[in-house]
Formats: C-alpha cells, structure tokens, sequence
C-alpha cells in the first residue's frame, strides 16, 4: 500500500518559502533542516501530507501540471490572510462565475487553490 508523505514544491529563496508556508498553513519545519531541503509537517498532530521544499533549478510552466487544493472554512478571510503573508490572487477569465476556488501563488509563484470547504466532511485524525 502507498500514501502520499509528501508533496515537494521546487523553491529557490528557501528560508522565504519556510516563512509562508509555515504560517500559511500552520506546519512546522522538520529539524534539523539542510541548507537546501526542509521538509514541512503539520503542527498539533493534525493529519495532512507534509510539503517539502527543495532548492533546486526548475523551469516554471503554466498552467502548473500539479497544485495544491486548500480547503478553507472562511474562504476570503483566509484569502486576505496569504495576500498579508505575501501570496498574490491569480486573475483567469475563464473562471466559471461559480467556482468554488480562488487561484493563488506564493511569494515564488507556485500556484494554488484556496477552495471554500465550508461544506465538507471534517478529516479523521491520525
């Protein structure tokens, strides 16, 4: 049987990647860390995959073949709290008018969804 342990975001400024992710989703860094790869836990024994980061060269293509899906219970309040820790909104035209999801990147455009969970079932705990 296989699980996702971790899902791996290519970064270049590592401790500003740290920084966001951190409080953007409220995990805490592994340690010891490496100069070039930390890898991201949840904090308080909340169950989630880690997301590591990893300093390494890579070409940035859109749209991005793999994103991230945050389920948020106050969607806008969470949107406002990332554009305060430095991700920016994405404009898309064709955005449906009823799409449940805002398009974001981070401080180094790695794109992301922060999509209104308000409706959905509470995760088991670990």
């Amino acid at each position: 049987m296989l699980v996702v342990g971790s899902v791996v975001l290519r970064v270049t400024d590592l401790a500003r990647q740290v920084r966001f992710w951190t409080e953007a989703l409220g995990y805490e860094a592994r340690t010891p860390a490496d100069d070039d790869f930390v890898l991201l836990r949840p904090g308080d024994g909340r169950p989630g995959p880690n997301l590591s980061l990893d300093v390494a060269p890579s070409e940035r293509v859109l749209p991005p073949r793999i994103h991230l899906d945050l389920y948020a219970d106050d969607q806008q309040a969470e949107v406002r709290r990332l554009v305060a820790l430095g991700a920016q909104e994405v404009p898309w035209t064709n955005r449906p008018a009823d799409a449940d999801y805002v398009i974001m990147q981070d401080p180094e455009g790695n794109r992301f969804c922060v999509v209104d969970g308000g409706d959905r079932p509470a995760p088991p705990r670990r």
